[in-house]
Parts: C-alpha cells; structure tokens; sequence
C-alpha cells in the first residue's frame, strides 16, 4: 500500500475530490495548512498600510490506497491541481507497512 500526499492551492480542492472520485478513492483525509516553498511569501496592504504573508494557505491531502492504484492517484492529483503557475504544490508518496480499521479490526487492503 501506498500513502499519497499533496499540497495543492485550496480552490482546487472541489475539482481534485471529484477527480479521485471517479478513479474510485472512496476517502481522503483534508487538512488546511500553511507553508511556503520557492513562491516564498507575498506583500499585501490593509488600510494603507504594508505586511508580509510569509505562509501561504495550502490544501493538504492524504490518500492510502493499493501499490497498483497509488501511480494513477498521482497522474489524477498532477493533472487536476495544475495551474502552471507557481505554487501549484507537491506530491509526495510514501510505502505504508499496515493499516487496520478501529471499528472491525480488518487489516491491510481491506481496511483502506
């Protein structure tokens, strides 16, 4: 099995769960979080006045899913999150050894 994780800008948020959705992942865990990369930060002004946005408001998305489904996750993420413009966030994707479902005790595939 494999964990996929993306950072991604939040309005595309609808449009990459409609995605995964019809390449069947049933559930993803969403997070807003906050960072910066190489867009690094941008100045804004409130009330005449200049500051600093160092974090960039960002979508974090996991998906657990099996070894054969987790490269066309990626390929969907890559392709629905893309803008072309900077900040357009990461994909990473790591090995999970196990995963077990509190509510029944099912382990590994079938509990994702």
């Amino acid at each position: 099995m494999k964990k996929v994780e993306a950072i991604i800008k939040p309005f595309k948020l609808d449009e990459v769960k409609d995605a995964l959705n019809e390449i069947g992942i049933q559930g993803m865990t969403v997070t807003e979080v906050k960072g910066f990369g190489r867009q690094k930060g941008h100045t804004e002004l409130y009330r005449s006045a200049e500051y600093v946005v160092d974090f960039i408001p960002k979508i974090k998305i996991e998906v657990v899913t099996s070894d054969s489904l987790a490269q066309k996750v990626v390929a969907v993420l890559e392709k629905t999150a893309k803008t072309g413009k900077i900040g357009d966030g990461k994909i990473f994707v790591y090995p999970v050894e196990n995963v077990v479902r509190i509510r029944t005790g099912e382990q590994g595939e079938a509990a994702v």
